[in-house]
């Protein structure tokens, strides 16, 4: 349940995306962001809010763990469309989790995976990457790696 309690605090992120996704080329990009996670629920939630200040957008995660089945879901909004994406849902062996959902993109069903890096006490990595093909081949589209810059939130007391 309190698997994402090393990402509680405030992060400088780097983040390296893939400029076109699934279209076979594209460039990457590299930019800046700016995140601060604070728990839920004792630890079987949280709430993050990245800024990216040279794309002037923000986007917010919710990941909530289901008592029931076990596993995380974690969903995302940016401020570019409002929308909330599709969940992608797993969870972690050590210190990798693998997070997998269904979505679209440019109007064509894809399989989304999400992989969670615990790397140590002040520094974690996430990966996106889209299948066209129901999760027989696999397109890297994003990385941003995490390095703390402020402490952990102890959230309210039980």
């Amino acid at each position: 349940m309190n698997d994402f309690d090393f990402l509680h605090g405030t992060w400088d992120v780097a983040n390296r995306r893939l400029s076109t996704p699934l279209d076979g080329g594209g460039t990457w990009e590299e930019f800046p962001g700016r995140s601060v996670i604070r728990p839920l629920f004792g630890g079987a939630g949280n709430i993050d809010e990245i800024l990216f200040p040279t794309l002037a957008r923000r986007g917010v995660t919710l990941r909530l763990f289901d008592q029931g089945t076990r596993q995380w879901s974690i969903f995302w909004s940016d401020s570019r469309t409002g929308r909330l994406d599709p969940p992608v849902v797993g969870g972690f062996t050590g210190d990798r989790g693998d997070f997998y959902g269904e979505d679209h993109y440019a109007g064509s069903p894809i399989r989304v995976h999400f992989t969670w890096h615990r790397l140590g006490p002040d520094t974690a990595r996430w990966e996106q990457e889209f299948s066209v093909d129901g999760g027989h081949g696999w397109e890297p589209n994003w990385t941003m790696d995490f390095t703390r810059t402020g402490p952990a939130f102890e959230g309210l007391a039980a």
